[in-house]
Order: C-alpha cells, then structure tokens, then sequence
C-alpha cells in the first residue's frame, strides 16, 4: 500500500538528518552513494529499487551502488528515464513509466520513476535513481527535496568521482 503523501514527505524529511550525520566528512563517491542508497532504501518503502547510475564516457551510464533488485547494467543517454535526466541534466519525475516513451524496464514491477541527475563542479557525475511499483509514488515535493538534497551531498568540489 502506497503511504500518502504527507506521510511519505515526513518520513524522507525526519531520514535526511540522520543521513547527514552519518556522511559528515566523507568525499568518496561511492562511500556516499552506497550509503544514501542504502538509507534511502530503509526510509522510502515505496520503493523497489533505489540507486545510482554512473557516467562512463560521453554518453552512457553504468549501473553503481543500489539497493533492490539487479538493475540494468548500461543505460544510454538516448533511452528511458535516466537517460533523460542525464541527458537533460534535469529531474524526471514519471507517474507512469509505461506511458513514457523509451522507457526500460529493468524490473517489470516497476510503475512510476524519480531520477535526479548529479552534477558536481559542471558536469554530469550520475543519476539517482528511484523504482516503485505504486503507480505516482513519487510526488514533486519529494523530488525537490531529494534534489535539494542530492546537490548538498554530492554537489560540492570536494566530493571525488
């Protein structure tokens, strides 16, 4: 059963705090993007994957650190949900995903999508990626708090990828 908003928005609002905490001081990538995967997982339970894609070369990511099921292993820019965040360089936010075009299903399961791309010192660094098979899950109050948050964390010239 899908939480209502409001409860949803509590329940990401009272987890951001604590995942703070236990970032402070990290600036590896991977250590951080494990870690709010793994968090993320625990406080958002409409979700079933949750995760990052990373940017290798040009035009194309590569799944990273996640929590759920396999997710696809390369996803290029030209395609689905996160190869629109990437390649825009903006949220998406998809109640739907089997009315977006181009979309990938990596777990059939899945309804609707949030991805918000990270960028940090100017460039396309990765996507955060979240999965859930309740049709609208993510609300746009979510996405700009994530976002919000995902630029804090990963944003700053002193994170290394």
């Amino acid at each position: 059963m899908l939480l209502p908003e409001a409860s949803r928005v509590l329940r990401l609002s009272a987890a951001l705090p604590q995942i703070r905490a236990v970032l402070a001081g990290e600036t590896d990538a991977v250590a951080l993007q494990a870690t709010i995967a793994c968090l993320l997982w625990e406080a958002l339970p409409q979700t079933n994957w949750c995760g990052f894609y990373r940017r290798v070369g040009e035009s194309q990511l590569a799944v990273g650190p996640y929590q759920g099921t396999m997710g696809c292993l390369r996803i290029d820019f030209a395609r689905g949900v996160c190869g629109a965040a990437a390649r825009t360089r903006t949220v998406q936010r998809v109640p739907d995903v089997h009315a977006f075009p181009g979309h990938i299903s990596c777990d059939a399961r899945s309804r609707s999508e949030l991805v918000i791309p990270v960028v940090n010192q100017g460039e396309l660094r990765a996507v955060l990626d979240l999965d859930s098979p309740h049709l609208d899950a993510f609300s746009a109050r979510e996405a700009e708090i994530l976002h919000a948050f995902v630029d804090e964390i990963l944003g700053p010239p002193g994170v290394v990828f």
